[in-house]
Protein backbone atom coordinates (compact mmCIF):
# COMPACT_ATOMS: atom_id res chain seq x y z
CA UNK A 1 0.00 0.00 0.00
CA UNK A 2 1.44 3.63 -0.80
CA UNK A 3 -0.12 5.26 2.68
CA UNK A 4 0.73 8.80 1.21
CA UNK A 5 3.52 8.19 -0.81
CA UNK A 6 3.61 11.55 -3.35
CA UNK A 7 5.95 9.79 -6.02
CA UNK A 8 3.96 9.84 -9.35
CA UNK A 9 4.95 6.70 -11.43
CA UNK A 10 2.61 7.93 -14.05
CA UNK A 11 2.14 3.85 -14.87
CA UNK A 12 5.56 3.63 -16.48
CA UNK A 13 8.79 1.87 -15.18
CA UNK A 14 11.77 3.62 -14.03
CA UNK A 15 13.36 3.77 -17.76
CA UNK A 16 10.03 4.52 -19.54
CA UNK A 17 9.33 7.80 -16.99
CA UNK A 18 13.02 9.36 -17.50
CA UNK A 19 12.87 8.59 -21.08
CA UNK A 20 9.36 11.10 -20.89
CA UNK A 21 9.96 13.52 -18.28
CA UNK A 22 13.50 14.14 -21.13
CA UNK A 23 11.58 14.48 -24.44
CA UNK A 24 8.93 17.27 -22.30
CA UNK A 25 11.83 19.19 -20.86
CA UNK A 26 13.51 19.16 -24.28
CA UNK A 27 10.25 20.14 -25.86
CA UNK A 28 9.54 22.71 -23.20
CA UNK A 29 12.84 24.31 -23.58
CA UNK A 30 12.72 24.71 -27.61
CA UNK A 31 9.03 25.47 -27.58
CA UNK A 32 8.63 27.44 -24.25
CA UNK A 33 4.93 25.88 -24.17
CA UNK A 34 3.66 22.38 -24.19
CA UNK A 35 0.25 20.97 -23.99
CA UNK A 36 0.36 17.71 -21.60
CA UNK A 37 -2.10 16.12 -19.50
CA UNK A 38 -1.87 17.82 -15.53
CA UNK A 39 -0.28 15.01 -13.79
CA UNK A 40 2.80 15.07 -16.30
CA UNK A 41 3.06 18.46 -15.76
CA UNK A 42 3.49 18.41 -12.17
CA UNK A 43 6.09 15.44 -12.58
CA UNK A 44 7.72 17.51 -15.17
CA UNK A 45 7.76 20.84 -13.17
CA UNK A 46 9.40 19.01 -10.72
CA UNK A 47 12.23 17.48 -12.88
CA UNK A 48 12.87 20.61 -15.31
CA UNK A 49 13.35 23.73 -12.33
CA UNK A 50 16.51 21.89 -10.99
CA UNK A 51 18.12 21.96 -14.49
CA UNK A 52 17.05 25.27 -15.41
CA UNK A 53 18.82 26.07 -11.93
CA UNK A 54 21.69 24.49 -13.08
CA UNK A 55 21.94 26.54 -16.00
CA UNK A 56 22.50 30.34 -13.94
CA UNK A 57 26.12 28.88 -13.41
CA UNK A 58 27.62 28.51 -17.14
CA UNK A 59 30.33 26.47 -16.44
CA UNK A 60 31.62 23.31 -18.25
CA UNK A 61 30.59 20.96 -15.37
CA UNK A 62 27.01 22.70 -15.27
CA UNK A 63 26.52 21.92 -18.88
CA UNK A 64 27.53 18.47 -18.74
CA UNK A 65 25.22 18.11 -15.83
CA UNK A 66 22.72 19.50 -18.18
CA UNK A 67 23.59 17.32 -20.97
CA UNK A 68 23.37 14.13 -18.94
CA UNK A 69 19.67 14.64 -18.56
CA UNK A 70 19.36 15.17 -22.63
CA UNK A 71 21.76 13.35 -24.42
CA UNK A 72 21.27 16.46 -26.99
CA UNK A 73 23.00 19.73 -27.59
CA UNK A 74 20.30 21.90 -28.99
CA UNK A 75 18.51 22.10 -25.03
CA UNK A 76 21.36 22.73 -23.21
CA UNK A 77 22.75 25.19 -26.01
CA UNK A 78 19.43 26.85 -25.91
CA UNK A 79 18.97 27.01 -22.59
CA UNK A 80 22.62 28.29 -21.48
CA UNK A 81 22.65 31.18 -23.87
CA UNK A 82 18.99 31.92 -24.06
CA UNK A 83 17.07 31.17 -21.25
CA UNK A 84 19.78 31.63 -18.46
CA UNK A 85 19.71 35.47 -19.23
CA UNK A 86 15.54 36.00 -18.78
CA UNK A 87 15.48 33.63 -15.40
CA UNK A 88 18.70 35.65 -14.03
CA UNK A 89 16.71 37.16 -11.22
CA UNK A 90 14.09 34.82 -10.30
CA UNK A 91 14.68 32.63 -7.71
CA UNK A 92 12.84 29.50 -8.57
CA UNK A 93 9.29 29.45 -10.05
CA UNK A 94 10.29 29.34 -13.76
CA UNK A 95 7.46 27.36 -15.14
CA UNK A 96 3.28 28.23 -14.78
CA UNK A 97 0.23 25.80 -15.18
CA UNK A 98 -2.51 26.89 -16.98
CA UNK A 99 -5.81 24.19 -17.06
CA UNK A 100 -7.27 23.42 -20.32
CA UNK A 101 -10.44 21.13 -19.76
CA UNK A 102 -10.75 17.38 -20.39
CA UNK A 103 -9.58 15.58 -22.95
CA UNK A 104 -12.08 13.83 -24.92
CA UNK A 105 -12.02 9.79 -25.59
CA UNK A 106 -10.39 9.30 -21.91
CA UNK A 107 -11.36 12.31 -20.58
CA UNK A 108 -7.88 12.84 -18.75
CA UNK A 109 -7.38 16.93 -17.30
CA UNK A 110 -5.11 18.59 -19.54
CA UNK A 111 -3.40 21.69 -19.34
CA UNK A 112 -0.53 23.86 -20.95
CA UNK A 113 2.80 24.04 -19.22
CA UNK A 114 4.99 27.28 -20.20
CA UNK A 115 7.94 29.15 -19.02
CA UNK A 116 6.58 31.62 -17.30
CA UNK A 117 9.38 34.75 -18.60
CA UNK A 118 8.18 33.91 -22.08
CA UNK A 119 4.57 34.88 -21.66
CA UNK A 120 4.90 38.48 -23.61
CA UNK A 121 1.33 39.07 -22.42
CA UNK A 122 1.02 38.33 -18.64
CA UNK A 123 4.34 40.10 -17.91
CA UNK A 124 3.20 43.42 -19.57
CA UNK A 125 -0.40 43.28 -17.82
CA UNK A 126 2.11 42.20 -14.49
CA UNK A 127 4.57 45.63 -15.19
CA UNK A 128 1.18 47.60 -15.87
CA UNK A 129 -0.37 47.29 -12.38
CA UNK A 130 0.54 49.76 -10.28
CA UNK A 131 1.45 49.04 -6.09
CA UNK A 132 -1.67 49.69 -3.97
CA UNK A 133 -0.96 52.88 -1.19
CA UNK A 134 -2.60 53.12 1.76
CA UNK A 135 -4.96 56.14 1.78
CA UNK A 136 -5.30 58.23 4.58
CA UNK A 137 -8.95 60.06 5.43
CA UNK A 138 -7.28 63.33 5.16
CA UNK A 139 -6.08 62.54 1.61
CA UNK A 140 -9.58 61.48 0.31
CA UNK A 141 -10.93 64.77 2.36
CA UNK A 142 -8.12 67.07 0.30
CA UNK A 143 -9.40 64.82 -3.51
CA UNK A 144 -13.21 65.51 -2.41
CA UNK A 145 -12.04 69.57 -1.71
CA UNK A 146 -9.98 69.78 -5.04
CA UNK A 147 -12.69 67.92 -7.17
CA UNK A 148 -14.96 70.04 -5.86
CA UNK A 149 -12.94 73.11 -7.12
CA UNK A 150 -12.36 71.72 -10.15
CA UNK A 151 -16.36 71.85 -10.71
CA UNK A 152 -16.77 75.50 -9.63
CA UNK A 153 -13.68 76.22 -11.86
CA UNK A 154 -15.57 74.63 -15.00
CA UNK A 155 -18.79 76.06 -14.10
CA UNK A 156 -17.63 79.28 -14.06
CA UNK A 157 -15.50 78.66 -17.65
CA UNK A 158 -18.99 77.59 -19.31
CA UNK A 159 -20.48 80.07 -18.19
CA UNK A 160 -18.15 82.99 -19.11
CA UNK A 161 -18.04 81.18 -22.70
CA UNK A 162 -21.58 81.56 -23.04
CA UNK A 163 -21.82 84.63 -22.10
CA UNK A 164 -19.19 85.15 -24.60
CA UNK A 165 -21.63 83.56 -27.36
CA UNK A 166 -24.67 85.71 -26.60
CA UNK A 167 -22.41 88.56 -27.40
CA UNK A 168 -21.15 87.59 -30.44
CA UNK A 169 -24.67 86.57 -31.61
CA UNK A 170 -26.10 89.77 -30.64
CA UNK A 171 -23.85 92.30 -32.62
CA UNK A 172 -23.51 89.88 -35.52
CA UNK A 173 -27.28 90.46 -35.38
CA UNK A 174 -26.99 94.45 -35.01
CA UNK A 175 -24.72 94.88 -37.45
CA UNK A 176 -26.88 92.51 -39.96
CA UNK A 177 -29.81 95.23 -39.46
CA UNK A 178 -27.73 98.18 -39.69
CA UNK A 179 -26.78 96.70 -44.05
CA UNK A 180 -30.12 96.18 -44.83
CA UNK A 181 -31.09 99.44 -43.65
CA UNK A 182 -28.40 100.98 -45.52
CA UNK A 183 -29.36 99.05 -48.39
CA UNK A 184 -33.07 99.83 -47.92
CA UNK A 185 -32.14 103.53 -48.22
CA UNK A 186 -30.03 103.54 -50.96
CA UNK A 187 -32.57 101.49 -53.44
CA UNK A 188 -34.61 104.80 -53.43
CA UNK A 189 -32.27 107.37 -54.82
CA UNK A 190 -30.57 104.90 -57.47
CA UNK A 191 -34.23 105.20 -58.92
CA UNK A 192 -34.46 108.66 -58.48
CA UNK A 193 -31.38 109.14 -60.74
CA UNK A 194 -32.46 106.88 -62.87
CA UNK A 195 -35.79 108.70 -63.97
CA UNK A 196 -34.15 112.35 -63.77
CA UNK A 197 -31.64 111.60 -66.47
CA UNK A 198 -33.70 109.75 -69.10
CA UNK A 199 -34.95 112.24 -72.07
CA UNK A 200 -37.08 111.91 -75.11
CA UNK A 201 -36.46 110.98 -78.47
CA UNK A 202 -35.79 114.09 -79.88
CA UNK A 203 -33.23 114.70 -77.30
CA UNK A 204 -35.30 117.05 -74.63
CA UNK A 205 -35.28 116.34 -70.92
CA UNK A 206 -38.53 115.37 -69.61
CA UNK A 207 -39.94 118.35 -67.35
Amino acid sequence: MRHGKKFNHLGRVASHRKAMLSNLAKALILHKRITTTVAKAKALRKFVEPIITKSKQDTTHARRVVFSYFQDKEPVKELFNQISDKIANRPGGYTRIIRIGHRLGDNAEMCIIELVDYNEYLTKEHKAKKTKTRRSRKSAKAQTETSAQASLTTSQEDAANAQKITSEKTKTSATDTEEKVDKEKDTPQEENTSSSGETDENGNKDA
